[in-house]
């Protein structure tokens, strides 16, 4: 954690016990439906380059997470059984190859009893002495991480967990406060790099630095796209050198605060009034469609409106004519828009449970044509959920409707003119509220 944010621990301090006691009311409802006497959350562990001793960046189980913001904290375990106190089996190996997990102490070491064991071994002296009794909750590389568990990530449990997971907490929503002005400082000395003409690699480090974290500690793989690369939906190869002339520039790229994360793109256009005048129009879209939500509305419902907004743009882009429907039922917009238009997002940049009815696990499936849709939910209130958006000149998608009817509603012309751009992304995180939304990226990017 940057010493940027230690100042606001204390902030957090004050919500994380309601947020344990939530968490509580979770797990003993899916404990009790789940026929179990105690939950055991792995932290996850290592994993290694095949034929070698070096490890991949440790991910920490989110479940684990939920409970302790231990981002760094591989081979250990929580502990819960319903009326007690919490236990955290904290892992700190005598180690002199590795820095070595320090002492368990902060807002949140209150919540729990704290074992401290310097063996992986000396964890089954802290668990459920009847293992028949227990679930675990993670990924093991190892059975013997299991410890004799056998009941391993039931499907009754995960249900009644990852359905919970869509509703946020004051302290989570805190925590992904803290995020969206960690990613947009990011964002901000981005923009700068790219205006100053910087390569993509440039431009990557640039954000980094502001965020103050390393590759490994990112949410995810930032996206920094020059000029045609901004066609890519996941382009992460990052040019070392600028191109001779520097077009437009789409960068996707979060931070993430106690395991939180922030997920924000946007779009900027260098020397084009034109292409400047198209991000204008799609920021304002993207806007009104963050105005639509609210509890209780229907996300497919606000992702096809989307798809007939963003008709409206392409024909006074001059890049379609027609009318919406015309142009949705034939693939006129899902070829320039082909993702969906947003997801949950938390302690996962992609959190768990977007298709998710109820705790029983059915799945509520996309809309007919529109399958990348990654949430179909009713929205609830402390939801958070990205809107993003976008419009791009992908070939292999648009060369898909001709010969078909769709080709004749493309003005080719101006697709050819805006291909050098390469296309154009607006995305916020957004919190549900009754009657409205919160903006956590708008208001980040104000302060």
């Amino acid at each position: 954690m940057s010493q940027d944010y230690t100042d606001k621990n204390k902030d957090l301090g004050e919500l994380y016990p309601a947020h344990i006691g939530m968490l509580k009311a979770t797990y003993d409802d899916a404990l009790e439906q789940s026929g179990a006497a105690h939950a055991v959350i792995f932290s996850g562990a290592l994993h290694y380059s095949f034929l070698d001793d070096n490890s991949y960046p440790f991910r920490a189980n989110p479940h684990f997470l939920a409970w302790a913001p231990l981002t760094a904290l591989p081979l250990s375990y929580i502990v819960y059984t319903p009326g007690e106190k919490p236990s955290l089996i904290y892992y700190q190996p005598h180690d002199y190859w590795h820095s070595v997990p320090g002492a368990p102490d902060g807002f949140w070491s209150d919540e729990f009893d704290i074992r401290i064991v310097h063996e992986v071994a000396d964890a089954a002296k802290h668990l459920p002495p009847d293992r028949s009794k227990c679930i675990l909750i993670g990924e093991l590389l190892d059975e013997a991480q299991a410890f004799g568990i056998e009941r391993i990530n039931p499907s009754t449990m995960l249900n009644i967990l990852h359905l919970a997971r869509g509703r946020k907490s004051a302290y989570e929503l805190a925590c992904m406060r803290l995020a969206s002005v960690r990613g947009a400082a990011g964002h901000k000395a981005a923009e700068q790099a790219f205006r100053n003409g910087a390569s993509e690699f440039a431009i990557h480090q640039a954000f980094g630095k502001a965020v103050s974290l390393t590759d490994n500690e990112l949410p995810y793989t930032n996206i920094i796209a020059l000029n045609e690369h901004g066609a890519i939906l996941h382009y992460t190869d990052l040019d070392r050198q600028p191109p001779a002339d520097i077009r437009s520039f789409l960068i996707d790229a979060g931070a993430q605060v106690f395991g939180y994360a922030s997920d924000i793109t946007r779009t900027y256009s260098r020397g084009n009034e034109q292409f400047a005048a198209l991000i204008k129009r799609m920021d304002d879209m993207q806007q009104a469609i963050v105005a639509k939500v609210h509890a209780g509305l229907d996300y497919r419902d606000l992702h096809i409106e989307t798809h007939r907004m963003l008709a409206g743009v392409l024909v006074d882009a001059d890049l379609a004519t027609g009318d919406p429907d015309t142009l949705l039922a034939t693939g006129v917009t899902s070829a320039f828009f082909p993702h969906g238009l947003g997801h949950l997002i938390g302690l996962q940049v992609h959190d768990v449970a977007g298709h998710m009815s109820d705790v029983s696990g059915t799945t509520i499936d996309p809309p007919s044509g529109h399958p990348f849709l990654r949430l179909t939910r009713v929205l609830h209130e402390d939801m958070v959920l990205t809107i993003e958006p976008g419009l791009y000149i992908i070939d292999m998608l648009l060369d898909n409707l001709r010969g078909s009817p769709a080709e004749n509603h493309v003005n080719w012309h101006t697709v050819d003119a805006l291909r050098p751009y390469g296309g154009i992304r607006i995305e916020d995180n957004v919190r549900v509220l009754t009657d409205g939304a919160e903006n956590l990226t708008r208001d980040a990017f104000a302060q």
